[in-house]
């Protein structure tokens, strides 16, 4: 039997041989990638997807409020809640295995910046700080940072391996845009770019949509597509042959996040997290973010419109809401654990849906663009692995200090937005100064424009010598010196220049 007869029949099995409908008058080309997209794609696997997905979309949406537990306590830990020494034997462990070479960064970056306003990948958008880098500089130079850190800890210098998950959208953009840039001065072996999945759209009644004649519609998988990547294309085995034993996973929008953290590492290293997740607390009960709790005895993440009103607003004795710890994206993971996921669990994820406007072409092979949801697209979720932790922790962080999302253009939302971005990256910053013993001038009600390369500091450390009985007067830029000189910068009320670092 002959690979297109084969693959008739698997077609003609699962109801979808409308795929090939348009086999006789496409060109010899197209066929080719049409067969390319079909041998992608698993019709039975994709057919079982749909039936689950078509099953979540029929439930009544009963809240889960009886079957809800906050985390306990001695699973919850806290930068506030733990002393200066804890935090100190936390970020020390975290240094120790940064400097084994056992750390690697999971960086998610599948999204485009749509509704940004822009075209390219998001770790290409420049956010407007006075040095003009982007996403991928920022979080790329706190690796740098963080690595020199652990070596004059430790005496031991190894790397921290970044992996890059994209989409196809992303792939290519995003290399050329790191080759172009020499890896920011990360050595090009320990930057690992790979590529997520994709899954077919489907209409309402099962059938795969064809974006065109020769081209099946398809959507990434999703964050949660992160695991089934990692054991495809091998990113598993490059981790174990690597040595790399623990995971920092975050995903490419937070401006303030902390990359490979050690203080967050060293705390799940210790302790004996398989998994962890970094938490904020809810600023309010009706805050838009999934709370991290368990249910029937098993960490979730639950979204707001799972619960109640009621449930939201409880609160503890401290009146505090009991169900406050707001996720953000930022796990830690042991590689062993991905690797479980990745055998055994993989296939186990919950299939999220959502209703879309998919392109799609009809019986007479014409492009439509439709003005209501035509189809569904799937997707899993990165934290729906929690379940299947047997060492699950919670790490909550200060807001103000690790996450800042950049998601929206200035024009279509007042957060969210580069200019919030921007000004919690100033207003950390100038803490940072600060607390280092410093001041900064600015005009009076304004947010002072105060940028710290993370080559200089990676979390506010080592600026008392540069900064300790000086007044700054803004806008103020501390670079380092192999940085190039081509952003002007204000100088200290002192006359100390800031150019040299």
């Amino acid at each position: 039997m002959s690979e297109l007869e084969s693959i008739k029949k698997t077609l003609v099995q699962y109801d979808q041989e409308h795929i090939l409908q348009f086999w006789d008058i496409i060109s010899s080309d197209e066929r080719d990638q049409l067969l390319q997209d079909i041998r992608e794609i698993d019709v039975a696997e994709v057919a079982s997807f749909f039936k689950t997905a078509v099953a979540s979309l029929n439930e009544d949406g009963a809240k889960l409020d009886d079957r809800l537990k906050p985390i306990p306590p001695e699973s919850y830990g806290s930068v506030k809640r733990s002393s200066e020494s804890e935090l100190q034997c936390y970020e020390e462990e975290g240094l120790r295995q940064i400097s084994e070479g056992r750390v690697g960064v999971l960086l998610m970056a599948g999204g485009q910046g749509t509704r940004l306003g822009v075209t390219h990948p998001k770790g290409m958008f420049d956010v407007g700080l006075p040095s003009r880098k982007t996403l991928y500089q920022i979080q790329a130079e706190r690796i740098i940072k963080l690595e020199n850190l652990a070596y004059e800890f430790t005496g031991k210098r190894n790397n921290i391996t970044w992996y890059i998950m994209t989409s196809e959208a992303t792939m290519q953009p995003t290399e050329e845009f790191f080759a172009k840039h020499h890896y920011f001065g990360l050595k090009e072996e320990n930057v690992v770019i790979y590529e997520q999945g994709l899954l077919p759209c489907f209409t309402f009644d099962g059938k795969i949509i064809m974006d065109q004649k020769y081209k099946v519609a398809r959507a990434p998988d999703g964050n949660g597509g992160i695991y089934r990547a990692l054991r495809d294309k091998g990113i598993l085995d490059d981790m174990e042959r690597r040595g790399v034993k623990y995971l920092h996973a975050h995903s490419v929008d937070n401006i303030l996040v902390k990359v490979a953290d050690p203080v967050f590492i060293g705390y799940c290293v210790l302790r004996g997290a398989d998994c962890g997740a970094k938490v904020v607390e809810k600023e309010n009960p009706t805050e838009a973010v999934g709370v991290v709790c368990q249910v029937d005895e098993r960490f979730k993440v639950v979204e707001y419109s799972e619960i109640t009103q009621k449930t939201a607003e409880r609160v503890d004795n401290d009146g505090r809401l009991t169900f406050r710890a707001g996720n953000i994206c930022n796990h830690f993971f042991t590689t062993e654990f991905l690797r479980k996921i990745g055998n055994d669990f993989e296939d186990k994820l919950i299939l999220h849906v959502a209703k879309k406007k998919i392109p799609f072409v009809d019986t007479d092979g014409q492009r439509y663009k439709p003005e209501k949801p035509n189809g569904i697209k799937m997707e899993k979720f990165v934290f729906d692995v929690f379940p299947f932790a047997d060492n699950f922790l919670t790490w909550e962080v200060n807001r103000n200090e690790e996450f800042s999302a950049l998601k929206n253009s200035d024009e279509v939302a007042d957060k969210d937005n580069p200019t919030t971005a921007r000004n919690d990256l100033y207003a950390l910053h100038c803490r940072y100064i600060i607390d280092a013993g410093g001041k900064i001038c600015c005009s009076k009600g304004s947010v002072p424009v105060c940028e710290i390369s993370p080559l200089v500091s990676y979390a506010g450390e080592g600026l008392e010598c540069l900064v300790a009985n000086k007044t700054l007067k803004a806008p103020v830029l501390l670079r380092h010196p192999t940085e190039e000189k081509n952003v002007a910068i204000t100088n200290g009320t002192n006359g100390c220049s800031k150019d040299d670092h």
